[in-house]
């Protein structure tokens, strides 16, 4: 069943990022996905998200509701139908909201876990944490910087914000299938985030990934943006 296009309110959108060993990554990608590189290396994020007045297109936007959520990302590259695809392989997703744990997955595209988010902003300062029902648990803290990491793989800001938007299309496991959601914004804009502390299980879980595999590259921030959901063409999992 194709849903509804959703709009709303991305009221907060934290991008943590980390460069990623390729080999490692390969491995625990499910066909027919690969790594997308950036000088050599793959990208894996965090995306923590704060939505607000979410509703199908054509409800007003009072009955629109709010959640906070977080989702684990991997960049990657595809074949469909001999096209070269991009988007983000998203593993697991994370949410505060009831609604959005019952729906995802059954009539939202995407499962998510439910999830306890502790959130405080002051300024320009943020801290973001959540643990979730099946005890995955993550902190982030950071403050708005005018300057971009110097120590970045990117180059620049500019760069980073081109790799990530490009990122629109996110694939998530689903029973045989993968289920696909696509972000369309309307004002796309992105400021640096300069990251004091950093932690993710799933990151530090050494049976997925190695020791040194995953390390943190840098972080962007996104306020206040207008924004759609669309759902995108699932995938079949391939044995």
């Amino acid at each position: 069943m194709k849903f509804p296009a959703i709009t709303g309110i991305i009221d907060r959108r934290i991008l943590v990022n980390f460069i990623a060993d390729p080999t490692a990554i390969a491995k625990i990608l499910p066909p027919p996905f690969k790594p997308k590189l950036f000088n050599g290396n793959a990208i894996a994020g965090i995306c923590l998200i704060r939505l607000k007045r979410v509703r199908p297109q054509q409800l007003p936007a009072f009955l629109g509701i709010s959640s906070e959520n977080g989702a684990h990302r991997i960049a990657v590259e595809w074949m469909e139908d001999n096209i070269l695809k991009e988007g983000v392989y998203i593993p697991r997703r994370d949410t505060s909201s009831w609604f959005n744990h019952f729906v995802g997955g059954r009539v939202f595209p995407g499962k998510h876990m439910l999830a306890k988010f502790d959130v405080r902003e002051s300024g320009n300062s943020y801290k973001v944490a959540f643990k979730s029902s099946d005890n995955i648990s993550l902190q982030v803290e950071g403050r708005t910087t005018d300057n971009f990491s110097p120590t970045s793989v990117f180059e620049n800001l500019g760069t980073a914000s081109r790799f990530f938007e490009r990122g629109a299309i996110g694939y998530s496991p689903n029973g045989n299938k993968y289920d696909g959601l696509e972000l369309r914004t309307h004002n796309w804009k992105v400021t640096p985030l300069d990251v004091s502390h950093v932690q993710s299980s799933f990151f530090e879980n050494e049976i997925l990934f190695p020791k040194g595999a995953v390390q943190f590259d840098h972080a962007l921030l996104m306020r206040d943006i207008q924004h759609e959901w669309h759902t995108a063409t699932d995938i079949c999992q391939t044995s």
